[in-house]
């Protein structure tokens, strides 16, 4: 079975195709700049043949079109036909409280999705985009949609609630979702693989650091803490984005500055975090050389990088009283050796020691970089959302199970939320 992964946003598309009975990744490609002349779209098959082209695509549909002709060009495409397309899993940031899996898509599950707007106003338009665009090219195959909420909707109500008044929830579903579900899924699995025990034996910190930045706390395999909260916004300082701060500051802002709402979200959304802090950018790659160099504010914006991601592991082996393993993974956790070094220097108390050597190897791959003496494992772990989309979006076709729920949506929703 050949399943099509696809991550739409609002001016890009990327994608991958996966021979899922040898779990092989065949081809992968992304669509950039769509809706102008120039839109850029490159492709490569397994083998790492490219294949680029520069022209005018004006639409999502236009995009997947294009896609469709590069995955099956006789020359440097990699099927026959689209009749070899057998599915397509669509990576969807926001699924509330309703979905807590992979679900097959139809009209409730369209129409939840685009309830959900208002809480991921700039991913799940762009997410149902990409699902109305591959049903206007595929409409009979079917697609799957894997929610990046979905992981974490095991968190305890003492974890997802919020301290304010509890008809807040019921009313809005004012809770805690957490984000980078399937990355953290995927590298705790990958992580219990590799230290040889079944996931339901270990405590892990699963620390994903990227542009985006989310730690989470995973007790026998399932999540029971996470860092960002209702929106990407809450949780650890990020590239661009401020993570926790005093809620007071907001309106304080507003006043003396005179800022509207939309300005001060995109204040903390677009020009915080390190990028805020820094004054050079929101590239950690950037701001290290900066530091190097001896900039005062590169160096303060890496010390309180590091210092938060390093308070929010050893609060999450508080809360599941110890851990067995902590792991890094996004891009700036999977190749900042520097980074790792400054969070684990600071965790022996806990019983952490990485190997040095290990540690600055130039190995991007998995690996375990934690010394002999130590109690906790650490490890590295490059991620692989979509192979675990493929996954999931292979394993509910092959079940045939109508996964999604019921179109009276608004009644499910309801039931969900009066559950707590």
């Amino acid at each position: 079975m050949n399943i099509l992964v696809i991550n739409s946003g609002s001016s890009s598309l990327k994608y991958q195709m996966f021979d899922m009975q040898r779990e092989r990744l065949i081809a992968k490609g992304r669509v950039e700049r769509i809706g102008s002349e120039t839109a850029l779209i490159s492709q490569q098959d397994g083998a790492g043949h490219e294949v680029t082209l520069v022209q005018e695509i004006m639409t999502h549909s236009e995009a997947i079109s294009l896609m469709l002709r590069l995955l099956t060009n006789p020359d440097t495409g990699v099927l026959r036909s689209v009749t070899d397309i057998h599915g397509v899993g669509h990576r969807v940031v926001h699924g509330g409280e309703v979905f807590t899996g992979e679900v097959l898509i139809n009209a409730g599950v369209k129409r939840e999705i685009k309830r959900l707007y208002d809480v991921a106003p700039l991913h799940n338009p762009a997410h149902m985009v990409g699902i109305t665009a591959v049903e206007e090219h595929l409409p009979d195959v079917p697609q799957v949609a894997v929610f990046d909420t979905a992981f974490h909707q095991t968190l305890p109500a003492k974890a997802y609630l919020y301290p304010i008044p509890r008809v807040l929830h019921r009313k809005y579903g004012i809770r805690r979702y957490g984000f980078h579900g399937t990355s953290h899924e995927y590298v705790s699995r990958r992580a219990a693989l590799l230290l040889g025990k079944p996931v339901t034996q270990l405590n892990m910190v699963t620390c994903h650091i990227g542009n985006g930045v989310s730690c989470t706390a995973i007790e026998a395999g399932r999540s029971v803490d996470t860092s960002m909260g209702m929106t990407p916004l809450e949780g650890l300082m990020m590239g661009t984005r401020s993570g926790d701060l005093d809620p007071a500051i907001l309106p304080y802002l507003m006043m003396k500055e005179e800022l509207t709402l939309h300005e001060i979200s995109s204040m903390l959304n677009k020009h915080s975090g390190l990028l805020g802090v820094s004054g050079i950018s929101s590239d950690v790659r950037e701001i290290q050389e900066a530091a190097r160099q001896g900039q005062a504010s590169a160096i303060l914006a890496l010390e309180m990088y590091e210092y938060r991601i390093r308070k929010y592991i050893g609060a999450y082996a508080a809360a599941m009283n110890g851990v067995d393993a902590i792991v890094f993974t996004g891009g700036v956790g999977e190749n900042s050796s520097y980074l790792r070094q400054q969070i684990t220097q600071r965790l022996t108390y806990l019983g952490v020691a990485v190997d040095e050597r290990l540690n600055e190897a130039a190995d991007s791959g998995e690996r375990l970089i934690s010394a002999e003496q130590s109690r906790v494992s650490v490890l590295v772990i490059p991620t692989n959302e979509e192979l675990m989309i493929a996954q999931k979006t292979y394993a509910l076709l092959e079940k045939k199970e109508a996964a999604a729920p019921s179109c009276d949506t608004d009644r499910v929703h309801h039931a969900a939320l009066g559950s707590v």
